[in-house]
């Protein structure tokens, strides 16, 4: 059992939406895991190869041991029983307590399905008639449902419905984001100009979560929306 398994469309989807609050959580003694659903074959730079290297790189900055790529087809996969299914053995592998996945709405096309993909997968997990064996080891297993499923802030500027408090752990969220020169703003990697290999849209990651701080009295904050209402024993547990 793990507590967090982060689902991204893309290798960097998780560290731009939510590497703050892994690095945070893994540093107060969480156990987390990554699953890409693609390889990011699609994308205007850079190759599948050379971002399954990255990836590796980012998640040693998090601290992740352990990070998985489904390779689904990067801008076809789609919401259907196969993929579903493939979500749902690593689920029921790994037994998170939280999901974290995509936006529900964004401009990439591969985000929202992600989103939807990874959310359905949550709940036909838990479903006994459904059966699945462990990907590696061929063992059946056994249901399992994550407690709730959290969807990180991508492109759009979503209002998020609670946020993650990240002061300390802004660096090393930028630090993450980095290990992708081939994705984003590197003066020394040249190559054709994308909506996210501009200098803007670095800086831009930084500021929104030190705005999202702002709005809380913080350094640095990431947002998150949720699929049902949450939940405290006491107005002492909001802060």
């Amino acid at each position: 059992m793990v507590d967090i398994m982060a689902f991204g469309a893309h290798p960097d989807d998780v560290e731009l939406g939510c590497g703050g609050t892994i690095a945070k959580e893994i540093n107060n003694g969480s156990s987390v895991v990554i699953v890409d659903l693609t390889q990011g074959e699609l994308g205007s730079r850079g190759s599948a190869e050379l971002r399954k290297k990255e990836a590796e790189s980012a998640a040693q900055v998090l601290g992740v041991t352990h990070r998985f790529n489904l390779a689904l087809p990067d801008g076809f996969f789609q919401n259907e029983p196969a993929n579903q299914l493939k979500v749902v053995q690593y689920l029921r592998k790994f037994r998170p307590r939280w999901v974290l996945c995509n936006a529900k709405d964004d401009r990439h096309i591969d985000h929202p399905k992600g989103s939807s993909l990874v959310s359905d997968a949550c709940f036909l997990s838990g479903l006994v008639k459904i059966e699945t064996v462990d990907p590696e080891s061929g063992e059946a297993q056994l249901p399992w449902r994550p407690r709730a499923v959290y969807h990180y802030i991508q492109w759009k500027n979503s209002v998020p419905d609670f946020v993650v408090d990240i002061s300390g752990f802004l660096d090393k969220k930028m630090e993450a984001i980095s290990c992708y020169p081939s994705q984003f703003y590197d003066p020394s990697n040249p190559g054709p100009d994308t909506p996210i290999s501009s200098k803007n849209f670095f800086d831009s990651v930084r500021y929104r979560a030190q705005d999202l701080g702002r709005l809380v009295g913080s350094d640095a904050a990431e947002g998150f929306t949720v699929e049902r209402l949450l939940a405290v024993n006491y107005l002492s547990d909001l802060q």
